[in-house]
């Protein structure tokens, strides 16, 4: 039976059986461990066997962030899944550059909250409101833009053999061809000014696997790859294509999942972080949406423009094991 999604824009579902993410915390009934000694970062809390047992780390928070200084004005650029999470800190921080700004997504209310928030940026914000499974629609809304950030997300947690094919479909659909269809409509202009920059969100599941997410994996793998493609086509044009690949951001549904799994295990909320969802992550916190951004944001700099075909993957060390 199909678990309802969400818009594909938003990057979240909704219903039984759905997360966010690239991990797949365990569910009730997996004993958590302990963190292992010398964890940085952070202080130690007591465990259950009392005070003077050895504690699990507090993630440390994130670092106060340092913006990256670029003009964009003259630029355009879409951003797809922009009415929430990492969609909405990429087309603000674009909009702050003085780009002018595609804000797609099929949340209404998303769009609008983004639209007020964009308010005073030198930058033009223009909401959309687009489903990306119309592919026509997609690769037309792509026509014109210099900058084209492919960040729509979708996701269901479910073993292969229950995965409804339907909804395999549909997170492929969203998720790769969208950004096919994407970056076919926005080429011709790119190569016509010699100049351009496609930001792919992959994910660690773009480099990794992780059981119960066949959808959302085999579309990140299909991502790399088709922005190493778009690369080596777009080099003697002056287009560089490039992955972002981020770990466990901070959302509202991961959040929640936090909570969620805190009330399983009978364990805080710091040790889920550390012990269940970034156990294999050296840094026990979660990426920020800004800090996402702001990697974006670097690979359309003049200093990046030798940077393409890659993926820039901020997993807190995750996939150095």
């Amino acid at each position: 039976m199909s678990a309802p999604l969400t818009a594909p824009g938003t990057g979240t579902t909704s219903g039984p059986g759905t997360t966010q993410g690239p991990g797949n915390a365990p569910g009730p009934g997996t004993t958590p461990g302990r963190a292992a000694p010398g964890t940085p970062p952070g202080r130690a809390v007591p465990g259950p066997e009392g005070p003077d047992a050895p504690g699990t780390a507090v993630p440390a928070p994130a670092p106060p962030s340092r913006a990256v200084v670029l003009d964009l004005t003259g630029r355009t650029a879409l951003v797809t899944g922009a009415a929430g999470g990492i969609g909405r800190a990429c087309a603000l921080r674009l909009a702050a550059c003085g780009a002018r700004v595609r804000a797609v997504d099929r949340a209404a209310e998303g769009l609008e909250s983004l639209a007020g928030a964009a308010e005073g940026l030198p930058g033009k914000l223009e909401p959309r409101l687009l489903d990306l499974t119309d592919l026509d629609a997609a690769e037309a809304a792509a026509a014109g833009a210099d900058i084209l950030v492919n960040n729509a997300g979708l996701q269901l947690v479910r073993p292969i053999e229950e995965f409804p094919p339907d909804v395999f479909h549909t997170v492929l659909t969203v998720m790769l061809e969208a950004p096919f269809r994407l970056i076919r409509g926005a080429l011709p202009h790119m190569y016509a000014r010699g100049w351009g920059r496609i930001v792919n969100l992959s994910s660690v599941h773009g480099l990794r696997a992780s059981a119960f997410k066949s959808a959302y994996v085999s579309a990140k793998h299909g991502l790399e790859g088709l922005s190493k493609t778009a690369a080596l086509e777009g080099a003697p044009h002056g287009v560089t294509s490039n992955c972002v690949s981020p770990g466990y951001v901070r959302t509202p549904l991961v959040e929640r999942q936090i909570a969620d799994q805190a009330a399983a295990h009978g364990i805080p909320p710091e040790r889920v972080l550390s012990e269940i969802l970034l156990k294999d992550s050296a840094l026990k916190r979660l990426v920020e949406p800004e800090e996402v951004a702001e990697a974006v944001l670097y690979l359309c700099t003049p200093q990046a423009s030798f940077i393409t075909g890659t993926s820039l993957t901020l997993d807190g060390g995750w996939t150095a094991h």
